[in-house]
């Protein structure tokens, strides 16, 4: 069996014990892990709604409602994984530059041990750091699920904020352009090339939110799984890609997103992919009345751990 595994939720009751994702032991080691969940407490890069460095916290709190196996992917991941909650990076707060530092600081040893990183957010600028700390696995085949192209050259005259982080990621060579694909764009837009020029000049592939639901989530996941091939990837899952029905407690809400089973679904099916890191993020409990973006948030870290736990028992 693994050596970190959740407390059992039969044994004690799911409402006790220190918070951490899925119960799991709070350990800052690497030795014997496989996915590291780390707290990114950050939203100094939001242009509207703050208090995303709240979202950790809601999406551990939530998650203790996750059970061991997964039925629709018939897999108990945690017996397959050593997992373990490690912490939250101590970012600085309203300080961007400062806090990217870092957030790279604490994942790079992360991603340098072999670990798999599951980081909770915190906003999207968040994810520029991630990349960085994975910039050993090469440029990363990224799948970028937001109802926002997050690739503007700058936002009220700054590069660097939540509205960026895909563009700064390209021009730093962290990204494999040409196997990354961004999932669910949808809202009004300042220019009529705001998606376009995504594939005219950045490289990227992309699917509105239109797209997706005429295609299907099936349909769709099998378009993420062509576009990635045999690259390592990295997903970035925005909680704005979902419907606000679903999904309030977030930062830039969208109406008209997918709802919560197609991105559980889509989700799902990316399964035979080389993943090296993960992120869900733009979770802001303030706006989450009922706490069903938070627990959302959890079950896509659920899937997202399953997917790793399928690929180490194909041999991957």
């Amino acid at each position: 069996m693994p050596r970190y595994q959740p407390a059992d939720s039969l044994a004690s009751p799911r409402f006790t014990g220190p918070s951490t994702f899925a119960r799991l032991p709070y350990v800052r080691t690497l030795e014997e892990v496989d996915v590291a969940i780390v707290g990114v407490p950050f939203d100094t890069g939001v242009t509207y709604r703050v208090g995303g460095r709240f979202g950790p916290n809601a999406v551990r709190a939530a998650s203790v409602m996750l059970r061991p196996y997964n039925p629709n992917l018939d897999v108990t991941p945690f017996d397959i994984l050593s997992c373990v909650d490690y912490g939250d990076v101590a970012i600085v707060p309203g300080y961007l530059e400062r806090s990217y530092e870092a957030i790279e600081r604490e994942v790079a040893p992360i991603v340098e041990a072999g670990v798999v990183p599951l980081l909770v957010g915190g906003d999207h600028a968040c994810t520029l750091p991630h990349l960085r700390a994975a910039r050993s696995k090469g440029p990363v085949a990224v799948i970028d699920f937001d109802s926002h192209t997050d690739a503007w050259d700058s936002y009220f005259g700054e590069k660097y904020n939540h509205g960026t982080w895909m563009r700064r990621a390209i021009e730093e060579g962290l990204v494999d352009v040409a196997h990354s694909i961004e999932i669910g764009l949808r809202g009004p837009l300042y220019d009529a090339e705001d998606w376009t020029v995504l594939r005219s000049e950045l490289g990227l592939e992309y699917l509105t939110t239109e797209d997706v639901l005429t295609r299907g989530p099936e349909a769709t996941a099998a378009a993420i799984r062509t576009r990635v091939g045999d690259r390592p990837a990295f997903i970035s899952f925005d909680i704005d890609v979902v419907d606000p029905a679903f999904a309030p407690g977030t930062g830039t809400p969208e109406p008209g997103g997918i709802s919560a089973h197609d991105a559980l679904h889509i989700v799902r099916r990316l399964t035979g992919i080389d993943f090296v890191g993960f992120d869900v993020v733009e979770v802001i409990p303030a706006y989450d009345p009922a706490g069903q973006t938070a627990f959302l948030a959890a079950n896509l870290a659920y899937e997202m751990l399953s997917l790793v736990a399928l690929r180490r028992l194909s041999g991957g």
